[in-house]
């Protein structure tokens, strides 16, 4: 297969929780997207927990950071977007693995098209419990403080509020909803911004591909906890939404229940609408 000038976006791989054979499926997709793309976006949740200390690296990432730093080393752009469980990501990510990292949404032109990505927690309304919560966490103090605990007891911490296992069965009520207001402030900030082309999110662990406008388009990766899903732009062509089934790619055809009908109907888009009973 020959190499695309379009750019791929992967989110939610939560390296640290993610069964062992969905880190086999990621490490053969990384091959994949070697053939594919000079470009890669990883929006997000990439690990269940990653902090940067001084002089310890993480355990139980090695393996795919070898191969990430190897996909550099051939010449490959890696963008790397700090999700809620890995926004603490920093000079080893860009300095040791060569990644380039954003700890705010960012900008990038993907295949073409001009698109704002961001991992998408504390984005849209609501949730303010959360908010807070995220303030404090990625302030000054609270990262100096955390630095100096033992990485050990980090860990453990993180690992007790992680609760990444829920993801692996049907989204509760709160994830359809939060999945339908980010889709609600996609649509909003395209609609407000006529120069972006698409906004890409992750963090729900639902596959999403709307479209808002005529060549403007709500994108969410999905994760590959579930679906090993991703997103390709290609210049001239519509973004695609894809999975990873048996070991090959394939187009994501299935698609996660909304709040309700209405919702359902209103974000369908052309060729992927319920079936009329």
């Amino acid at each position: 297969m020959t190499t695309s000038s379009g750019a791929i976006v992967a989110s939610d791989l939560h390296l640290g929780a993610a069964p062992a054979e969905r880190v086999a499926d990621f490490h053969a997709w990384l091959d994949y997207v070697e053939s594919r793309t000079r470009h890669l976006v990883l929006n997000g949740d990439l690990f269940d927990f990653w902090f940067e200390y001084g002089s310890v690296v993480p355990r139980g990432a090695t393996r795919t950071l070898g191969r990430l730093a190897a996909l550099v080393d051939g010449g490959m752009r890696v963008d790397f977007v700090g999700g809620n469980h890995d926004w603490w990501g920093g000079s080893y990510l860009s300095g040791e693995i060569g990644m380039h990292v954003h700890h705010e949404p960012v900008r990038l032109t993907l295949g073409g098209h001009r698109a704002l990505v961001a991992h998408g927690d504390g984005l849209g309304r609501g949730d303010l419990g959360y908010r807070a919560l995220r303030l404090l966490l990625r302030s000054r103090p609270t990262r100096f403080a955390f630095r100096w605990l033992h990485p050990d007891v980090g860990a453990w911490v993180a690992g007790r509020v992680s609760r990444t296992e829920v993801r692996l069965g049907p989204p509760p009520p709160q994830v359809l909803a939060r999945s339908a207001e980010l889709e609600r402030w996609a649509r909003d900030t395209l609609l407000e911004d006529e120069e972006l082309d698409a906004v890409l999110l992750g963090h729900t662990h639902l596959p999403r591909r709307v479209v808002i406008a005529p060549g403007r388009y709500y994108l969410n990766s999905g994760d590959w906890l579930k679906h090993c899903s991703w997103i390709e732009l290609d210049e001239g062509s519509e973004p695609m939404l894809m999975a990873w089934h048996g070991g090959a790619p394939r187009p994501f055809s299935s698609r996660p229940a909304l709040d309700t009908p209405e919702d359902r109907r209103a974000s369908a888009t052309p060729g992927d609408r319920p079936a009329q009973r």
